[in-house]
């Protein structure tokens, strides 16, 4: 007999899912929420959660209203009880949800079927593919609907369920099962979908295909021949839900099979230009778009648009001006500087987590950031791939957030015209010019700042070109930052920070007098705009400035700074943000340039004042805390004078964060920290440190409270990679300058890094960040052992199983394997005998992976703890040989930093 529920709990429970979304009464709202985490604990609760979703009876003297309210809450529970306790939930309870849950997908309302395909999704992620084996063919024969017999709703609920579990499961779908992988047969099924009648069914047919492409999948690669003749019958269908989809399937194409698309290139093109030609439909144009942005940026096909360039470029320029609508949202933007910010306007921040240590030759993953708008990016998000009401907040935020912040047609068409740029150089600047020449003085301001923006678009790659017309073009720019729109100032600040690298390397000083120092003095003044949004578009234009200008910019600092204190003074909350940026960027450029007494006394008082300002909870302290890392190392020991206060505070949020983590651990109503403020604090204890001298430095260290050491072993266990990081740079930043206050808390240090560098730990899903750990851990222990001496014997055996599972892994990261091999190397400076008896097993790789190693003062420990080993057991090194004096010719003469090094290569190629 199937399962019933009971009438009284469930009408309670009905009662408690109404009130739980009530924001009429909140007491009622929270005493809701509380019995519906009590009832979590009864066996049958995702049952009665299924029966409300699916059967909700009409004897619950619900309002029709509160019905569609009730069946969603108990949706939206479902899902999440799913996500939390599927394994736990009794194996006759997960039958009757995953019996149950189908019946919904043909529900009239749309929302309620899309509710259904995020449960169902959800028990695919987590009970497995094999978990439900009648589901794939359910879904698929009712979105087919062979036998003509399966309603719309249906149709489309099945469809967009099917949707969903292609998107949150793409790697499991190509796994092979008992020989058989599923997408061998949903790819042809997809494929026969996009015939469907219903244009809703056809476009998310499309949409499941498209998610499998970054995967490369061989079933869809098979087919792909199918898939374009699809897609040259869908090209003009009436629908420009199922256009969009068929210009990023051509998309997806051009990284997945260029070859292709090549054949038919001027057949897409026209295709195109056509879509984003398209007024009625502004996410269509925008994904024709795309098309351009990923084909200029394929190396097989770009070169392949240089015949259609007269027909691509004016596009893009069209596309580049702002529409009816924005013109409306912009004109006249009020000036607006001394209107405090909305809570609102301030967007979530997160901390940047220290940069692993790179590798000797500098491999690393981080990336820089840009201004203006990152060429190739899109933000956006699928729509298709999220579910109506399934991340309700963030839909609601976006909707309520800044309409410039949004990828959109104008900011990808800009783009597009900057890779082009970069590709075709003078022939994209000669299409370029004439609209220039027609718009940059345009009477309407939209004219004017599409004329500009296209101006900063081909910056970077119609340089050599656009150079004979900058004198012209530049002093016009500069004009314009006093253009009575601010949407004009506002893009001119960026196009004119394009081109900052050439304004400030200009050679003949007289040209620099005539051109960069009007551009900067033009940009810092728009810095103190009476709009915020130029203000910023300003600070971001100079901080771009700075990014380029490096240390040119040391002999501007009397004239930069003042006004950046002007700007502490000025500033509403949302720009502070970016003035962070400035100041940091600034420091670390010019650098001990910044330390005169003079720019000290103006800056730091301006600084301070709002780091006594922010709180220890606001997520402004993450640009804050980043910029006096900057700043402390920029003044190096000057920053004495203000750093025991930092360093306090700092100490503070970290035993706050580490206390308050482990209360929610034990009580799962409390919510778990931001581990952002730890990595930013622990990132500008390591720069004070590095900064201040020694005596200094250690007297801080050494009276903390709580004491320092031991709340950075916490930090260095912490499940979040990015505090691991930071930890394992900050201990090395403390064996390099105060090793003697490391050394007695090595005993408790030492096993947890030795554990950290197991591989085994990995996991998938943070592979690229748990390497960034390991690296750093690695660099950690070598600045360790060079300062321990011989008292890392005890350590040196397990610390050798782990480095040597590095080095011998293919999978390793550049990076991570040369601080490894590193590391390996320092620790044979003085315990060379224990390391001894393994050479023969290491050397080899040893060699291969330094042998590329710029010549550095740690390829030297290596190389010297290296000999030491080679000294103690000649014999092992019989195979290697050649690479060991391939190894030892790759040292210029002038690297051998010590008499100590070169006799250990001398001595080492002795024979006995």
């Amino acid at each position: 007999m199937a399962w019933q529920p009971e009438q009284e709990p469930l009408g309670q429970l009905v009662g408690y899912l109404r009130d739980s979304l009530s924001g009429h009464d909140r007491d009622a709202q929270k005493h809701a929420t509380m019995m519906l985490s009590q009832a979590k604990s009864s066996p049958d609760f995702t049952n009665y959660l299924t029966y409300i979703l699916c059967n909700l009876p009409s004897s619950t003297n619900l309002e029709p209203k509160d019905v569609h309210v009730v069946r969603s809450s108990a949706a939206i529970s479902l899902k999440n009880s799913v996500k939390s306790t599927y394994r736990s939930i009794p194996q006759a309870n997960q039958a009757y949800i995953r019996g149950s849950v189908l019946s919904c997908l043909e529900d009239p309302n749309v929302q309620i079927r899309s509710f259904a395909g995020n449960v169902i999704t959800e028990i695919v992620q987590q009970g497995g593919v094999l978990g439900w084996p009648e589901l794939l063919p359910e879904l698929l024969a009712l979105a087919s609907n062979d036998q003509g017999n399966v309603s719309s709703e249906a149709q489309e609920g099945a469809m967009s369920a099917l949707a969903k579990v292609c998107e949150d499961n793409k790697k499991a779908l190509d796994k092979d099962y008992q020989g058989q992988r599923p997408l061998d047969v949903i790819i042809p099924k997809l494929l026969n979908i996009t015939t469907n009648p219903n244009a809703r069914v056809r476009a998310l047919a499309l949409t499941s295909i498209n998610s499998f492409f970054p995967q490369k999948p061989r079933s869809l690669l098979a087919s792909v021949d199918t898939l374009l003749a699809r897609l040259f019958q869908l090209a003009n269908d009436p629908s420009d839900d199922v256009r969009r989809n068929v210009c990023r399937s051509f998309t997806q194409l051009v990284d997945a099979k260029p070859d292709k698309i090549l054949p038919h290139m001027q057949g897409l093109v026209d295709y195109t230009v056509t879509q984003q030609r398209n007024t009625d439909d502004a996410e269509l144009a925008l994904d024709a778009a795309e098309f351009w942005l990923c084909i200029g940026e394929n190396d097989k096909l770009c070169r392949s648009l240089g015949p259609y360039l007269d027909k691509i470029v004016p596009t893009l320029l069209e596309s580049m001006v702002y529409g009816e609508e924005d013109v409306l949202r912009l004109e006249g933007d009020a000036d607006d500087a001394d209107d405090d910010d909305r809570a609102e306007d301030l967007k979530p921040r997160f901390a940047r987590s220290k940069t692993a240590r790179a590798g000797i030759n500098g491999h690393d993953s981080a990336t820089g950031k840009q201004n203006g708008y990152e060429p190739g990016s899109n933000p956006k998000t699928e729509d298709d791939a999220l579910s109506e009401g399934e991340i309700e907040e963030a839909e609601e935020d976006d909707d309520d957030g800044d309409p410039e912040d949004r990828w959109n047609l104008r900011k990808c068409s800009a783009a597009a015209l900057d890779v082009l740029a970069s590709v075709f150089h003078q022939p994209v600047f000669d299409i370029t010019l004439p609209y220039l020449k027609e718009n940059l003085r345009h009477r309407d301001w939209p004219n004017r700042e599409a004329a500009v923006l296209a101006i900063g678009a081909v910056a970077d790659g119609c340089l050599d070109v656009v150079i004979p017309h900058l004198p012209d073009l530049v002093p016009y720019l500069i004009s314009l930052l006093q253009d009575p729109e601010p949407v004009v100032r506002q893009i001119t600040c960026w196009s004119l920070g394009r081109y900052s690298s050439w304004a400030s390397h200009l050679a003949n000083p007289n040209d620099k007098k005539r051109f960069f120092e009007p551009m900067m003095d033009g940009i810092l003044g728009r810095m103190l705009d009476k709009n915020k949004r130029v203000q910023e578009a300003a600070a971001s234009a100079f901080a771009n400035l700075e990014e380029k200008a490096t240390k040119e910019l040391t002999p501007y600092c009397q004239y930069i700074i003042p006004q950046f204190v002007r700007c502490f003074n000025t500033y509403k909350d949302k720009n502070m943000f970016i003035l962070y940026d400035c100041v940091q960027t600034l420091a670390e450029h010019v650098g001990p340039a910044l330390s005169r007494q003079d720019y000290i006394d103006a800056l730091m008082p301006a600084i301070i004042q709002r780091w006594n300002k922010v709180s220890d909870q606001s997520r402004e302290l993450f640009p804050l805390l980043e910029c006096l890392s900057y700043v402390a190392t920029a003044l190096g020991d000057n920053f004495s004078n203000f750093a025991v206060p930092v360093f306090s505070r700092c100490i503070g949020i970290i035993h706050r964060n580490l206390e308050e983590y482990v209360m929610a651990m034990r009580n799962e109503a409390l919510d778990k920290p931001d581990k952002d403020f730890l990595v930013t604090s622990l990132d500008l204890l390591s720069a004070i440190i590095q900064a201040l001298y020694y005596e200094k430095s250690g007297e801080l260290v050494s009276t903390s409270q709580p004491r320092f050491f031991d709340l950075l072993s916490f930090c260095m266990e912490d499940p979040n990679n990015d505090v691991r990081q930071s930890s394992y740079a900050l201990l090395g930043d403390c064996a390099i300058h105060i090793f003697p206050h490391v050394q007695p808390f090595l005993p408790s240090l030492m096993p947890v890094l030795i554990q950290q560098l197991d591989l085994d730990n990995l996991t998938d899903e943070e592979a690229d960040t748990s390497f960034n750990v390991i690296n750093n851990a690695c660099w950690a222990c070598g600045e360790i052992a060079m300062k321990q001496e011989q008292g890392m014997v005890p350590y040196v055996e397990k610390l050798y199983e782990r480095l040597f599972s590095i080095i011998s892994n293919p999978g390793i990261p550049v990076s991570v394997n040369e601080n490894a091999a590193i590391a390996l190397g320092r620790l044979g400076v003085d315990c060379s005998e224990v390391l001894a008896p393994h050479l023969q097993e290491f050397a080899k790789l040893f060699l291969q992976i330094m042998e590329p190693v710029d010549d550095t003062d740690e390829k030297g420990h290596a190389f010297l703890g290296f000999n030491h080993t080679i000294q103690r057991n000649p014999q092992a090194m019989e195979d290697c040989l050649l690479d060991y004096f391939k190894a030892t010719a790759s040292f210029e003469t002038n690297t051998f930093r010590s008499e100590k090094l070169y006799e250990s290569f001398h001595q080492a190629s002795q024979p006995d």
